[in-house]
């Protein structure tokens, strides 16, 4: 892969007691299609609005 356009590096997020997004690194080069799959809960939304800056 190319250069990366967005690099994560170990993102975690707790809610209370709650770990929703543990130790999640991404790279993602330009022109890629990326799509995040697991079952409801496990923290694909919260990644996405952490990544964005809606959380």
């Amino acid at each position: 892969m190319a250069e990366a356009l967005l690099k994560i590096r170990e993102v975690e997020k707790n809610f209370g007691g709650l770990r929703a997004v543990d130790k999640v690194s991404l790279d993602v080069g330009m022109g890629s299609i990326v799509g995040l799959v697991g079952p409801n809960g496990s923290g694909k939304t919260t990644l996405f609005n952490i990544v964005f800056g809606l959380r």
